[in-house]
């Protein structure tokens, strides 16, 4: 979830995020990694979309911050159209980082996910802005996987786990650490049919408002 900017000067349209981190294993070196990981992927695609006959390069600015005095309360009352909440912890149930449906602010991540340059965060966060997996998910001559794209999907070989495993067999599907975002992930976002206001300020997603428990093993 997000705020989306027209900025006519500079020519640019920008999606501003702020993600507050909780859980025991939030911190703050780990918050500000995972926000400028989400940004660095979504900048790296250049993106461009295009509004009355204008063309903006798309740029997002993504803050992290570690909300160690968070309370159920302040996640239940915000009103901030840039403000998600994500609770990071070592154990997760089923093992997987996940958000609370399309358009959402509020997630849960295992930490794992998140180390050593993963995609999962910035993965997570394009459900977050409206984005779905792919229909597809053999795209075997189509070469890089956008982001978008969840594990288990049919790359061809130097996009696996094994550049040398049979499809769909052990090490035969996308490794995640090989998806980019693609100037198609930011064409999906729909960014020019936004219902923004006289400030060229629209919202991108919605408030999920979730408070999350810490799983048990």
């Amino acid at each position: 979830m997000g705020e989306a900017e027209i900025k006519p000067a500079s020519r640019q349209l920008c999606v501003h995020s702020v993600l507050f981190f909780y859980g025991d294993s939030a911190n703050d070196v780990l918050s500000v990694s995972i926000a400028k990981d989400i940004a660095d992927h979504w900048n790296e695609a250049k993106g461009k979309v295009r509004i009355k006959n204008t063309v903006y390069d798309v740029v997002f600015e993504i803050e992290g911050i570690w909300a160690k005095s968070l309370t159920p309360e302040m996640v239940f009352e915000n009103d901030n159209r840039r403000n998600n909440y994500f609770r990071v912890e070592a154990f997760a149930a089923g093992s997987i980082s996940f958000v609370d449906g399309l358009g959402s602010n509020t997630g849960y991540f295992l930490l794992d996910n998140l180390l050593n340059n993963s995609t999962t965060a910035a993965h997570e966060y394009g459900h977050t802005i409206g984005l779905d997996h792919p229909e597809m998910l053999d795209i075997r001559g189509k070469g890089t996987p956008g982001i978008m794209y969840p594990r288990g999907t049919i790359v061809d070989p130097q996009f696996q786990y094994s550049p040398v495993a049979v499809p769909l067999a052990p090490g035969g599907t996308m490794n995640p650490f090989s998806r980019k975002v693609q100037q198609e992930d930011i064409d999906n976002l729909r960014l020019s049919r936004l219902p923004y206001n006289r400030s060229g300020v629209a919202m991108i997603g919605n408030f999920s408002n979730i408070w999350h428990q810490q799983h048990q093993p």
